[in-house]
Parts: C-alpha cells; structure tokens; sequence
C-alpha cells in the first residue's frame, strides 16, 4: 500500500496481504466461500455472536413473563387490599429483563466492531488478491468498473449474510422456540396456533423470496451492465467530445437504463405484493391468537397475566418473524449478489504455476523460442513452428505489417499467452515451468500506452521498488528526461498524476514509465511502440532516455516508426507469424528486401545510438 497516500498510523491498522491470502484457491459458492472465512479467521467470535445473540433473545422472550406475573400480581393485591409495593419485585425483574436484553444487544454490536469490519476488507482481499492472478485476456473480456463493483458488493454480502445468519436468524429461531414452550405451559392450543402459523408463513415467504432473487439479480446485472457502459463513456469523455458524439452516447446510455428501470419496476411491484401479503399474514395470527386467549380468559380457563404474557409473546414473535421476512428478501438478494460476484471472479486462472514451480534466476538474459505454435481462441493461427534466438545483451527490433505477430511474441514471452507447442527459454530455463511473479520481475515493459496510477510522480516511477530511496527517484527521472517536467509542477515529485495519468502528455508519461523501468532494473527489456504516438520533439527526448535505458540489457523494441530500431544490433521482419528476413538494419538494407522495401516508404532515418 502506498505511504504517500495512506498515512502510517491506518497502515499499522490493516492487515498484509499474505502468503495464505495471495495463494488461496477462493471457493465458487457463497456458503463455501463465508464458511472459508469464518473457519480461517473467526471461528471463535462467530460462535460469540451467535450465543449472545441467544442470550438476547432469552431474555427478550421472558419479559412477556415477567408481565404476567406482574398483571397477575396487581390483580391479586387490589383483591386482597395488600400493599402496591408487593408487587414492585415485578416490576423490578422487568426492568433487569429489559436492561439486560438491551446489553446483550449493545454487547453483539460491540462484538461485532472487530467482525465485520475486517470479515469485509479481508473478503475483498482474497477475490482481489485471486482476480489479481487470472491472465490479460480475462481483463479484456471484463469491464474493470464491473470487477471492482462486484468486489466491493461482495464485501458487503458476506457481512449482511452472516449478520442474518448470526443475529436475526438465531434471535427470532431462540424467540419462536421459547416462546413455544411458554406458551404450551400455559395452553397447548396456543402453541400449536403459533407453530402452524410460523410454518406456513415462513414457508410461503422462502418461496416468495426465492422468486424475488431472481427478480432482484435480474435488477443488478442490468445496474452493473448500465455502470459498465456509463464508466465506458466516461473514461472515453475526450473521444465523445472530439467525435461531438455526446447526444448519440446519452440516446445510447438510456436503452440500458430503462432496462435497470424496468427490472426495478418489476422488482417494486412484487415486493409490494409480498409485503401486503406478510402484513395480512401477520394480522390473522395475532387476531386469532388474541380471540383464543381472551375467550379462554372470559370463559375462566386461564389468567389475566397469561392473556397478556401470549399476547406480548405473540406480539414479540410476530414482529420479530416479519423483521426476519423483511431481512430475508435481503438475504436471499445478498446470496445472489454474492454468487455472482463469486461466479465471475472465482473462474480457474487460465495460466497458473506448475506445481514446485522455482523463480526464474537471470544471470545473462538470452532468450530463445523453440518450435513455437499458437493460435487464439477463436482459431486464428499465429505461429507454426516458429524459431527465434536473442543473444544476451543483444537489441533486437521486431517489424512487420500488422498481424504479424510482433506483439503476440512478446506477450508469448510475458507468458500472458501460452503456446499450444513448443518452449521459451530465458537462459535456458522453461518459462513454463518457473513462477510467473519471476518471470515478470525479469522483464521490463515500455508499452505504447504505458499505465500509470493515480498517485504521487514518485510512487509511479518507484512502483517495481516501493522501499527505493528519492535519490535513485531523482536519478532514474534525470536518466528519462523527465525530471525538469516533474520539477515544473507546483507539488513536484508529489504531483498526482490522475486516473490513468490524464494530467500529463503522452510524452510525460512515457518518460515516467522509462524511469520506473530503470528504477527496476531488469535484465530484459521490451519496448512496445515505446514512440509511434509522440510528436518530434518527444521522440527526440524519448530516444535519448531509451537509449539509456538499453544499455546493458537484452532488448526486444517493436516498432512501425523504423527510426526508432535503425541503431538495434538486429532487425527481425515478421509477416504472416514467420520470420521473413532476419540481420543488421544496414545488412537488409542492402539486400532489398522487404524490410528494404518498408524502410524506403517511409524515407526514416538512423537513430542515434548513444
């Protein structure tokens, strides 16, 4: 986590991302995935929460007791002319019963400050930690404000599940139980009407909610469709400004929000319905329970104070078994939710580490590929049998038309692909077979579009190495002509860049990703049209810290702009996933081939090596 951002004394307050969280294998299903939780990490106060809770509802059942003896005591002091304080011991035991109901209550709440709060960050952890794993090609598929809504929604559905679970559940089953058995005490009939009634009422309510999942899961894949769409348009706010597309994209934007509309509507609609339902339910049960007891009382067959101990326990149960209806739609929504997000976060990783995988150990950074053959998904074909040998140390530009494969080789590389045959070989170890976290460590990358975080100029370019000293900062900022730009703003090396760098030219931040792959330091390095979008100054600048940045490692630069690779010690023309031609840029030249052919249309120059 970075310390510019959250101060030291929240960090000391959060709990690392360790091994066994980075490594957990996250379980597909909702109650797979809290009994996960709770066995690793709070077993002991789950099973507090749940006896306070029962403590809770002990004590609240007994209240309606306490005023039966209370009413009957009254009554038997008027007819006996005897003192009113005789009957304050009652009074007395309601107001402890009261009292302790209420901190059995504040004590689950207290218990529960050290519970949920952490059960939801550390739920976040483990899908983020496991989303963190799936291959590139799983991030393509998905919108990323899609990943990180179902992340957080899951947060929030774990907790809201257990806390039904724990409190409301076991509160009203403790209620209803004792209640019973009260009641029965006082007149079978009288328990057997609020069990007949508790059974056919829940029974009807799971059915109703079980419909109203799918309605409500119908509702929030169209939220999270309609957000997916809205984030889309607003991280391409410039393109709909510059095409004056902003009427086309709201037109656009309202066919899916009158899709979440209508699934709103018809979830409305039928919650309305069960509701009413609950209440008429409700309604009957104390109507009959309230005519039994009072004829039974008219006729003499039982107390004033058993009137009114089965009318508040009646009361009480009813009112905690419709809170309970009411919850449960939300249970019931918070399961889909939660195993939705489960669904889409919890797929098998498409490129995973073979068992006893070891770190990759780069001492000199040759690279070859062996045989290689791949293809896409869809069945495109990119290589057959294709052979390439980089030397260490050795610059090496790969060019072509495109769909030639230059990117998909590096990707191959980066093994965020894995061929169908054949090997790569990073001084003659597999990439196949070492840790992917090694093979990445190895590799720098100077992308195109290069990512950076909206977060401090000094925690971007010092991202490979958190603990790096301002100095090594500095000096990889001068080494990629970026630090009098840094400089030139107000706040310096603490300048915050914005969501994906929008405060800074495309220049900038392609020297702020130069200087954090010189703060990393890796053996191997791949520029990726590191200049095909930069006007001439910026590629001027952008060669000269590359340039830098070369020295002494093995390169891979791909590039259409054929200035930028003119000086590399080999040229590779790539068409159709073959090697077409393959030696010096002055050796093809001569030739006439087709990187001849390419390098006359576009008239370029050499670059300047050094």
């Amino acid at each position: 986590m970075n310390r510019h951002i959250v101060p030291d004394e929240v960090l000391t307050a959060v709990e690392p991302l360790d091994e066994a969280i980075v490594d957990a294998r996250v379980p597909g299903t909702p109650f797979a995935f809290i009994w996960f939780l709770v066995k690793t990490h709070f077993v002991r106060r789950v099973l507090l929460l749940v006896g306070i809770a029962l403590a809770a509802a002990t004590v609240d059942a007994f209240a309606p007791l306490g005023f039966s003896h209370l009413v009957n005591g009254v009554l038997h002091a008027r007819s006996a002319h005897l003192a009113f304080t005789t009957v304050l011991p009652w009074v007395g035991l309601i107001a402890g019963l009261w009292l302790g109901a209420g901190l059995a209550y504040r004590g689950y709440e207290a218990m529960d400050i050290g519970t949920s709060p952490r059960l939801r960050a550390l739920a976040q952890k483990y899908l983020f930690a496991y989303m963190l794993g799936h291959a590139p090609r799983y991030f393509q598929d998905n919108f990323a404000g899609k990943l990180g809504q179902k992340i957080k929604q899951a947060g929030q559905a774990v907790i809201t599940i257990l806390t039904i679970i724990c409190f409301e559940m076991v509160r009203v089953t403790g209620s209803v139980l004792l209640g019973a058995v009260l009641m029965f005490l006082a007149q079978p009939v009288y328990a057997l009407i609020l069990g007949v009634w508790t059974a056919l009422y829940l029974t009807i309510v799971i059915t109703l909610a079980r419909r109203c999942v799918r309605l409500s899961k119908a509702f929030s894949d169209e939220v999270s469709t309609s957000t997916g769409r809205l984030v889309d348009a607003i991280s391409n706010a410039d393109l709909i400004r510059a095409f004056a597309k902003a009427a086309y994209e709201r037109r656009f934007l309202s066919h899916f929000l009158a899709d979440e509309m209508n699934a709103s509507r018809r979830l409305r609609r039928f919650l309305v319905a069960m509701r009413a339902f609950m209440h008429l339910a409700t309604t009957v049960f104390m109507l009959t329970l309230v005519l039994v007891t009072a004829r039974d009382w008219y006729l003499g067959a039982t107390s004033a104070g058993t009137f009114v101990m089965v009318y508040l326990l009646g009361n009480q149960i009813a009112r905690g078994v419709q809170e309970l209806s009411f919850r449960m739609l939300d249970y019931f929504e918070q399961v889909g939710t939660l195993a939705e997000a489960l669904e889409l976060v919890s797929q098998s990783h498409e490129i995973v580490d073979v068992p006893g995988a070891r770190p990759l150990c780069v001492t000199q950074g040759a690279i070859r590929f062996e045989h290689i053959r791949f293809a896409h998904r869809d069945g495109g074909a990119v290589f057959d049998g294709l052979n390439l040998e980089i030397k260490a140390g050795e610059k090496v530009g790969l060019v072509g038309p495109s769909g030639a494969g230059k990117s998909t080789l590096v990707k191959l590389l980066r093994r965020q692909y894995e061929p169908q045959a054949g090997a790569i070989l990073i001084d003659g170890q597999d990439i196949a077979r070492i840790s992917w976290d090694s093979l990445n460590e190895a590799i720098a990358e100077v992308p195109q579009s290069p990512g950076v975080f909206h977060r401090a100029i000094r925690d971007n370019i010092r991202y490979a190495q958190a603990d790096a000293p301002e100095s090594v900062v500095i000096r990889a900022a001068r080494d990629a002509h970026a630090h009098d730009f840094i400089l030139s703003r107000e706040e310096g090396y603490s300048t915050i860049v914005g969501e994906q760098g929008i405060k800074l030219s495309g220049g900038e931040r392609q020297r702020v990703a130069i200087a954090r792959a010189l703060v990393k330091d890796a053996r191997i390095l791949v520029l990726d049209e590191a200049t095909s979008s930069l006007d001439s100054e910026s590629e001027h600048m952008i060669q000269e810290a590359l340039w830098t940045l070369m020295q002494g490692r093995t390169v891979i630069a791909i590039a259409h702009r054929l200035s930028t690779i003119a000086g590399m010690d080999r040229v590779v023309y790539l068409e159709h996933g073959r090697i077409v031609e393959d030696g010096a840029h002055k050796v093809l030249l001569a030739k006439g081939g087709a990187y001849a052919r390419l390098w006359n249309r576009q008239m370029g120059g050499f670059l300047e090596a050094g």
